[in-house]
């Protein structure tokens, strides 16, 4: 995966979530990992590479393509991806089975069967198979999260990107997802990950970048911020995160 970023800005309103990063690597990487205060602007960054959102200023370039401005152009380019966020953003009246087939059958164009072939497959690997026809309320945080990361890479997505993907659960359950993340990352898949587990964010990245106040303060490949960050604020976050 290649990533460049130019003179990125993102506006809420008023609020600048984004102001003025840049970045490029000359490395393939695998795992780029974003780590940084909670309001840093990793999850806004997240979004603008995978064509959630555009832009107010800069451009972005993931492989060599410069991702569109208008919405036309980035729906195309977001089916291309699969996501993950922090809330489980399940259908709650669905079963786990038509949680993941849905999407390959109205987004991806799958037939029926196609997709709940694809579905019981992702199903069975991640051990939750038995569960396919409970619907979200009869599954445990991590079951649910690891329903919701069969769904985003049953289409086999260029990147997958997830967004805090344990933050809603509890040590044994993030384990559960984090294993399987590491699994899928093991295998090839390109992923771009915002997190505060740092003990695996150090374990998986091929890059880190470390954001805080809408910056790009410190970058390093693999585990160089964690081993030697060089600014103030990455020592200071660091130091926090890692004391225990």
């Amino acid at each position: 995966m290649k990533v460049e970023l130019s003179d990125i800005i993102r506006r809420y309103g008023e609020a600048q979530a984004l102001r003025g990063v840049t970045f490029s690597h000359a490395a393939e990487i695998r795992a780029l990992v974003l780590i940084g205060p909670s309001g840093g602007g990793k999850s806004t960054l997240l979004r603008l590479l995978g064509g959630l959102e555009a832009p107010d200023g800069g451009t972005v370039r993931v492989n060599g393509r410069e991702l569109p401005a208008h919405e036309h152009g980035l729906h195309a380019y977001r089916r291309m991806n699969g996501f993950l966020f922090q809330s489980f953003n399940l259908f709650p009246h669905y079963s786990a089975l038509r949680n993941i087939t849905l999407p390959l059958e109205v987004v991806h164009g799958m037939t029926p069967e196609e997709a709940q072939e694809k579905a019981e497959s992702g199903l069975r690997r991640f051990g939750l198979y038995e569960h396919r026809e409970k619907r979200p309320f009869e599954l445990s945080g991590g079951q649910q999260q690891r329903v919701g990361l069969v769904r985003a890479i049953s289409s086999k997505p260029a990147l997958l990107l997830l967004d805090e993907p344990t933050s809603a659960l509890d040590p044994e359950m993030t384990a559960e997802v984090l294993d399987v993340i590491k699994e899928l990352n093991e295998e090839g898949q390109d992923i771009i990950l915002s997190t505060h587990e740092m003990g695996f964010a150090r374990a998986v990245a091929d890059h880190v970048l470390f954001l805080a106040e809408g910056k790009i303060v410190e970058q390093a490949p693999g585990s160089g911020v964690f081993d030697n960050p060089q600014s103030e604020q990455a020592q200071r976050f660091l130091s926090r995160v890692m004391q225990y």
